[in-house]
């Protein structure tokens, strides 16, 4: 699959971030989740990446699962 930056359209973008979010629900990939979601309330850290693009950038995706485990997200 191409990186979030190489989609041209919404919906390539659409099945980018679902193929993405099916690949961060793996069990072990959720525990890291639920890991950094946890650590993010007792200390910093910082993800990033070299794409110009935020909204067409996997980091965006990862900030909203981030989110969804209970991050603390600035």
């Amino acid at each position: 699959m191409k990186l979030g930056q190489a989609a041209g359209s919404l919906a390539q973008w659409s099945a980018f971030a679902r193929q993405y979010r099916a690949e961060m629900a793996a069990p072990a990939t959720r525990h890291d989740l639920e890991l950094l979601a946890a650590l993010s309330h007792t200390t910093d850290y910082s993800v990033g990446c070299y794409c110009a693009i935020e909204e067409r950038c996997h980091r965006s995706i990862l900030r909203q699962l981030l989110i969804e485990h209970g991050a603390k997200v600035e």
